[in-house]
């Protein structure tokens, strides 16, 4: 039997902590402590529900992080 695959590491970190940020701050505060993949979108953006570890979603209305999630 194969073995299970241990899904890559997340930065421990507090998403909230973004929220009220500018976006550009936020992208490299992201990006410094350890996040691979960093994606800003607008508001009431379609997306896909897929968790992906090691990314960081930024929700950005006029150029402030307005919520932030992980996956």
């Amino acid at each position: 039997m194969a073995s299970v695959p241990t899904p890559p590491a997340q930065p421990d970190d507090i998403p909230e902590s973004y929220v009220g940020l500018d976006a550009e701050t936020a992208e490299q505060q992201a990006r410094a402590r350890g996040w691979s993949t960093v994606r800003a979108l607008p508001p009431g953006s379609v997306i896909t529900m897929e968790f992906r570890g090691g990314r960081i979603n930024f929700e950005v209305d006029a150029a402030t992080v307005t919520r932030c999630w992980v996956g």
